[in-house]
């Protein structure tokens, strides 16, 4: 079986309402992509807690999935478009797409010891540390350099023992690593129910003891460390939060940040703890501070 991939232009003011028209027309999937991509014209966008969701860029493709037997000029007709509107038809063979899509993700390194593996490798090196993590809905799979530095923090800063909290958890990579590192008690939290949920199966999967919390529910407490690997609007935000939540003499670290926003991040954390940048990786910040 084969299906068709069908791209149609769009501009910003209707990417969304011709997405949901195909959808509406039996499209299988539709998605919207930056018409610019892989050009300096390319616009990354972040949706990040504060600000406006991000909408759809300038330029785009509105890109759906179709029946292989899929009438397009008609679909375009009963979509009030041109018969001449900008477009790209391809065929999509059929794929065993679970193997597909797991090809795509191997092993990542993130020292010569710490190791995140998917479930379906085999841990490169028998004597590294493994965490078993699967790519899945929640943020934080150990590709981005946020988590790579949080990770490294963590690999270098946990003792033995520590209570840990990892505030805005998403898949529980950072808890689950403080506790295979030797934490004590670790909690995490996130706003998300199914980043709490993942978290959990994650944590199952990797025999870690950790409780894993909403935001709102997360019990009261001090901890040894605490690790957010969030974005700079909400950490800013969440400031006093956060503080009350280190012990004096406790650490905390901080990551989602652009080099260009660390001054201001660690100036508002400053009244608390003494901040400074302990790493850099791709114009990513990870800043760490002792609880005064």
């Amino acid at each position: 079986m084969s299906w068709l991939s069908l791209k149609l232009a769009a501009g910003q003011a209707e990417a969304e309402t011709l997405a949901d028209a195909l959808m509406d027309a039996g499209a299988l999937s539709v998605s919207i992509e930056d018409r610019d991509a892989g050009t300096e014209a390319e616009a990354p966008q972040f949706g990040e807690p504060g600000l406006d969701d991000p909408k759809a860029w300038q330029r785009n493709w509105v890109v759906a999935l179709l029946d292989a037997d899929t009438d397009v000029d008609d679909l375009l007709r009963r979509l009030g478009l041109p018969a001449d509107h900008e477009r790209q038809l391809e065929t999509v063979a059929e794929q065993d797409w679970v193997r597909l899509t797991q090809s795509q993700f191997d092993p990542i390194p993130i020292s010569g010891h710490l190791w995140i593996v998917p479930s379906w490798h085999a841990a490169p090196d028998p004597d590294a540390l493994v965490l078993v993590l699967d790519p899945g809905l929640a943020f934080g799979t150990g590709s981005h350099p946020t988590t790579r530095l949080c990770l490294k923090w963590l690999e270098a800063s946990v003792r033995g023992g520590e209570s840990v909290l990892d505030y805005g958890c998403g898949s529980g990579i950072l808890a689950i690593a403080a506790r295979k590192l030797g934490a004590g008690r670790v909690v995490g939290a996130d706003i998300d129910p199914q980043a709490v949920a993942a978290s959990r199966d994650n944590a199952a999967r990797n025999d870690a003891d950790i409780e894993f919390h909403l935001t709102d529910a997360l019990p009261a407490g001090e901890f040894d460390i605490l690790v957010a690997n969030i974005l700079t609007n909400p950490l800013k935000a969440l400031m006093p939060l956060l503080a009350a939540r280190v012990r004096a003499g406790g650490r905390i670290a901080l990551s989602g940040i652009l080099a260009e926003q660390a001054d201001e991040v660690m100036a508002l954390y400053g009244t608390a703890f003494a901040m400074h940048a302990w790493a850099e990786e791709d114009g990513w910040v990870c800043l760490e501070g002792g609880k005064r």
